[in-house]
């Protein structure tokens, strides 16, 4: 297992607009952070926190794993259309969800402060 410096964030997205704003982001307020592409790939790392596109096929199932191996902050983002994702990531233990606007809206604060509370989809 490697093991990733507890500083960083760890970010699970495909698409790569929201990973390069991802990493943009984290440089910009100095935040080390690594982009996983694959959702078989978490169960290789460990961190305080997860950014996760709950839209990604395998990526709900990859995050709640990686919860109950890590007890870790799991930040979703999807669709805000999507309430079926929604509501399966909360049945899964994912409580917070947020829009894809909203997560690019917080997203300095999400990386920075693990106790940030975003604008939930309900």
């Amino acid at each position: 297992m490697t093991d990733v410096p507890p500083a960083t964030v760890l970010a699970l997205v495909r698409d790569l607009m929201f990973a390069s704003k991802i990493s943009a982001t984290a440089r910009s307020i100095g935040v080390a952070v690594q982009i996983l592409r694959e959702p078989r790939r978490l169960s290789e790392h460990d961190a305080p926190r997860l950014l996760v596109d709950l839209n990604q096929d395998g990526a709900l199932d990859a995050a709640v794993e990686w919860i109950h191996r890590t007890n870790g902050d799991v930040v979703g983002f999807v669709s805000h259309v999507d309430a079926e994702t929604i509501s399966r990531a909360r049945e899964a233990g994912i409580t917070r969800v947020l829009a894809r606007g909203a997560f690019v809206a917080q997203l300095s604060q999400l990386l920075s402060d693990p106790r940030a509370d975003g604008d939930e989809l309900h």
